[in-house]
């Protein structure tokens, strides 16, 4: 049932309508394997539980076996002998309105394509004429190739494309148990390209041993058996029709990706061959292929991959040497014509094996890495000279890694490293490696992979070496380590600028600052640095931000917004995802959360256009902590989840853990205890094993937050002391001082503010840099809170008024909390009440219901009687039960909730039978019906 939220929707609204005396019909329409079975099996249960009815199914008789007009499709039900079915349309139609007798009636008609026509005809006509008085209800499946039958015209469709990458991956988790290998599983998934059916074959054909990845995976890895491919065994196929199905095969596979291939060049090719469109019309009607007025798309995932990998190599070059004829003649692009030259190659070939490198590493967005990778693969096998074809491959792998396919890149590596050991072969090899485990992998083992990839290449070529020291960096800073960190600068002979004093900085103070060594504290937002990958045109940008962080890693941030602005500036213009991102980071290192917004808006963009899907979770991230950093959390949140998905699919779990963190501190503002928990979890399961302080930091940060959302001070003071405190167990360098806020709180509230004073001074200089807007107001709250009665008066109106500069409810509400409960204290109720009326209203502006019940307890405490929750049918919901309930109310199941908010199915099991209990409702389809009039009335009074 994953994915399929639209189509339980439409059936669930069917069956209501039946349980409420309207009749009526609906078609599934998908290709094999989708699931069709499966959504009339959930089609049965959920109508039992709707009510007491019947519940039919009909059995489909391959049609040569049909003996014409005879009837022998069946119709049966639980406890009653089978019926035969009349091919009358009218007869029919009687038959299953005498078999309702007036109560609800679910039939059900699982592939219906295969009835003869008459029996076709006649199921259409009852279905067409079906309400009224009798309350039936008709679900059809048919296959996609058959879905425009003119027998059934008129019903209504529900089509079911295959599964988003995400739903693939958790219906494999939970096929599996979570249990595979992480390179099988994305073979896997590659393979099943989304259809259910064809992964549970590819899941059974494994041993356990090649699931855990303790055994090779088949060569040939595709569902391979006729009940994959529709009941239909391609080998029975006409010759001709093979070959014209492996000419699309063929036609398709460089980069095996896009929605199908190129029809007229495939018809085209074929032509040459003595082949025509009549000979593909045996695949269509079979179901196998679909032809569209430009492509032809293999219905049945791995289909395509099994036809081209168990052709014969002789037939496959002939395949591609038909392609590139056909390309040559309509004078294609050159990159494709020579892709297939290549392909069709029977031997090395050292001059089309550089023209077409040349081809595939030329600038330009056209190509997608993905066709970058296979070119380059390609030219590689004709290449004879070991050292450049080991160097091609490494190449190849390092574009599929951009394209989002780690599996395929380690296999490529892999290849590289077995096929030579020289000195830029092992650096190259090192640096794609290291590249690698920053998504996946151990963040110390990437740097010290991309150091040696640094050493290695630093003779032989010294932009890729400079592009390992900034991934080492990125490794750095993933540990939390800022020694490691400054020590992947380089030299100043790697690094010129990196001691070059800032306009602003010149003089013997400054020099002083230059030999000193780094404070504990960085200036900069909690977020990793961006990826290492970066082309020629990149140099200039590249070494402005390398001097710019190497003298923010000193500690002198004011001296670095010079070099930091004309990071921003050179970003402005660009076009590589990789540059944009890199300039991100520097306006959000330098607080300028507009421009950090633009430019990181602009890389993710710049990385869907170009096919760089390993960048999408990346920007991602970075928008979320601009989001973060100006309080906007919703679409903090927002961000979060799609870069979570985004980070699932393309393999990267190092990213996808920031993603739970980022989350689980949203959740915490908001108050969702349970949210947090399970993304706190998920996000520390990936940075224990990985060593990603930067995501472990933030987790803490989010449970303290809970802890302090919830009164509970002491434990918040007691998680919180050793991140921000100097000691063994320190905190991230880049996160620590955006908690110690919190952690002042704690401690003044738990009666410690002694354990607090240190930090504060620490926090002091911190805040003087102005990376942060919020910082000022904050500093003077933590002084508020440490102060002596008749000190922090003054200092909470400093802080209200600072906070009225850079805007951020939520944390103006905290301060207006705070305040208010301090001048409840010292007997003042009157001026509490406004301040804590104030807090109110902002916590439930922002959606932050655990602090706004604490605003609301301290102003029952002033004697103000009534603070009533606001108005509203679902006002009583937490943030997090407003969002379930919504999602259910599409449709949705508790699978699917739990993958939309990146939760677990438990989480959404716990919340939805809250909401139930809080709405009083007893279904979900009541549930729908009160969202749905909820949001009608909210949409009435908005002006």
């Amino acid at each position: 049932m994953y994915g399929r939220s639209a189509q339980l929707h439409a059936i669930n609204a069917l069956l209501t309508g039946v349980r409420d005396g309207r009749g009526g019909a609906l078609t599934l329409v998908a290709a094999p394997g989708l699931g069709r079975t499966t959504l009339l099996a959930h089609a049965v249960r959920s109508f039992r539980s709707l009510r007491s009815g019947t519940a039919l199914s009909t059995r489909a008789v391959p049609a040569e076996s049909l003996i014409p007009y005879s009837g022998v499709h069946s119709l049966w039900c639980t406890g009653a002998a089978p019926r035969p079915l009349p091919k009358e349309p009218g007869a029919l139609l009687a038959v299953v309105r005498e078999l309702a007798g007036g109560h609800p009636l679910l039939v059900c008609v699982d592939d219906a394509h295969l009835w003869d026509a008459a029996s076709r005809a006649a199921l259409g006509f009852a279905a067409r004429r079906l309400g009224g008085p009798h309350p039936v209800a008709l679900i059809l499946s048919v296959a996609a190739r058959r879905a425009d039958d003119p027998h059934l015209a008129g019903l209504p469709v529900v089509h079911l494309d295959p599964l988003a990458p995400p739903e693939t991956a958790a219906l494999f988790d939970d096929m599996t148990g979570g249990g595979a290998d992480t390179v099988v599983r994305d073979e896997l998934l590659h393979a099943a390209a989304g259809n259910p059916g064809a992964l549970r074959a590819l899941v059974a054909a494994l041993t356990p041993d090649q699931l855990a990845g303790r055994a090779p995976l088949p060569r040939r890895l595709c569902a391979g058996s006729a009940p994959a491919y529709g009941g239909v065994d391609p080998s029975e196929l006409p010759p001709e029709t093979r070959e014209l199905l492996l000419l699309a095969a063929a036609a398709h596979e460089p980069g095996a990706a896009g929605s199908g291939a190129d029809a007229e060049l495939v018809l085209r090719a074929g032509a040459a061959a003595g082949l025509d469109v009549a000979s593909l019309l045996p695949a269509e009607a079979a179901g196998l292929v679909r032809r569209t007025a430009d492509r032809i798309c293999f219905d049945v995932p791995g289909l395509r991959r099994a036809l081209y990998a168990g052709a014969p190599p002789a037939r496959r070059r002939d395949a591609h040497r038909l392609l590139a004829s056909a390309l040559d003649e309509a004078r294609a692009p050159a990159l494709p014509r020579r892709l297939h030259r290549a392909l069709a190659a029977t031997g090395p070939d050292a001059r089309l094996a550089t023209a077409l490198t040349v081809a595939a590493e030329a600038p330009g967005a056209a190509p997608s890495p993905a066709l970058r990778a296979a070119a380059l693969s390609a030219a590689a096998d004709l290449t004879q000279t070991v050292r450049d074809r080991a160097l091609r491959r490494a190449a190849a792998a390092d574009h599929a890694r951009l394209a989002g396919r780690p599996a395929q890149a380690r296999e490529l590596l892999a290849a590289a490293a077995s096929e030579s050991a020289d000195t830029r072969v092992r650096g190259t090899v090192e640096l794609i490696r290291g590249r690698l485990a920053l998504g996946d992998g151990p963040v110390a083992e990437a740097r010290e992979a991309l150091l040696l990839a640094a050493e290695l290449l630093a003779p032989h070529d010294p932009e890729s070496a400079r592009e390992a020291r900034l991934g080492a960096m990125a490794a750095a800073w993933d540990m939390g380590d800022a020694e490691a960190y400054l020590a992947a600068l380089g030299t100043p002979a790697d690094c010129p600028h990196a001691a070059r004093p800032a306009p602003d900085t010149a003089g013997p103070r400054a020099e002083r600052t230059r030999t000193e060594e780094p404070p504990p504290t960085r200036p900069s937002p909690p977020l990793p640095h961006p990826p290492p990958h970066a082309s020629p045109s990149e140099a200039s940008l590249a070494e402005e931000y390398r001097a710019a962080m190497a003298v923010v890693m000193r500690g002198r941030l004011r001296a670095a917004r010079h070099g930091l602005r004309g990071v921003v500036a050179l970003g402005q213009g660009a076009e590589e995802p990789s540059q944009l991102l890199r300039a991100g980071v520097a306006a959000l290192v330098v607080g300028d959360l507009a421009a950090a917004s633009r430019i990181n808006a602009r890389a993710l963009a710049a990385a869907r256009a170009s096919g760089a899907e390993i960048h999408v979770p990346q920007a991602l991230e970075y928008l979320a902590y601009a989001e973060l950093r100006a309080g906007r959390h919703a679409r903090a949140r927002a961000h979060a989840e799609e870069g979570l998905r985004a980070a699932r699919c393309t393999g990267q779990r190092n990213i996808a853990a920031r993603h739970h963190a980022i989350l689980a501190l949203v959740a915490s503002m908001e108050g969702e205890d349970e949210a947090v928990g399970a993304h706190a979890a998920a996000a520390a399961r990936t940075a224990d094993r990985h060593g990603l302080a930067q995501a472990s930091t933030l987790v803490q940060w989010a449970l303290a937050r809970v802890d302090l959302g919830r009164g509970r001070a002491p434990e918040a003071a007691a998680r919180l002391g050793p991140v921000v405190r100097p000691g063994p167990r320190r905190g991230h360098f880049a996160v620590r001082m955006l908690a110690v806020p919190c952690f002042v709180e704690a401690a003044a509230l738990a009666g410690e503010p002694e354990a607090a004073r240190g930090c504060v001074a620490e926090f002091a200089a911190w805040a003087a840099q102005g990376a942060d807007p919020q910082a000022p107001a904050q500093l003077a709250r933590c002084h508020a809170l440490l102060a002596a009665p008749e000190d922090s008066d003054a200092l909470y109106a400093v802080a209200l008024a600072r906070h009225e500069l850079v805007g951020g409810d939520f944390e103006s509400a905290r301060t207006q909390l705070l305040y208010g409960k301090w001048l409840r204290r010292r007997r003042r109720p009157g001026e509490a009440r406004g301040r804590l009326r104030d807090a109110l209203v902002s916590f439930e502006r922002c959606g932050a219901r655990a602090w706004a019940e604490q605003a609301r307890a301290e102003l029952r405490a002033t004697g103000e009687a009534g603070a009533p929750e606001p108005p509203g049918g679902l006002s009583g919901l937490t943030p997090q039960q407003l969002r379930i309930a919504r999602c259910v109310a599409e449709g949705a199941t508790n699978r699917e909730v739990a993958r939309r908010l990146s939760v677990s199915p438990r989480t959404v099991d716990h919340h939805l039978r809250n909401v139930f209990a809080l709405l009083g409702v007893r279904s979900r389809v009541e549930l729908s019906r009160l969202v749905a009039r909820s949001e009608q009335l909210t949409a009435h009074d908005e002006p």
